[in-house]
């Protein structure tokens, strides 16, 4: 087999998964509509008065900061465990991916990108 095989069928799955459910919500779906069969589902209490809270734009930025280094420390685990086996390159590239997170979290530090108040 070739390698577009493999991307032929690759595509071919990724076109049928998300069809999978689509079809059968479809044709298993509720038989006898109604208001509330057909309303979207949200659990909780039902809310009350008016529902839009504004939020501090502090909340997200915190979120996408823990968010942006949390990927990057993942990103580190390979180099970490191949440490070892890694030419001069490989550790170069390492310490100066470090650097660059140091600076962008002095960088978000010194910006009050981690005060949470």
């Amino acid at each position: 087999m070739s390698e577009w095989t493999f991307i032929a069928l690759l595509l071919v799955t990724a076109f049928i998964f998300p069809a999978i459910p689509i079809v059968a919500g479809t044709l298993l779906g509720p038989r006898k509509p109604n208001e509330m069969k057909n309303s979207t589902y949200e659990c909780g209490v039902e809310t009350v008065g008016d529902t839009w809270v504004q939020f501090k734009v502090q909340y997200y930025i915190f979120a996408l900061v823990f968010l942006v280094f949390d990927i990057e420390l993942i990103f580190l685990y390979p180099w970490a465990v191949a440490y070892n086996q890694l030419p001069l390159f490989g550790i170069v590239a390492g310490v100066v991916f470090i650097i660059t997170l140091a600076e962008a979290l002095v960088y978000a530090w010194r910006k009050g990108a981690l005060e949470w108040l």
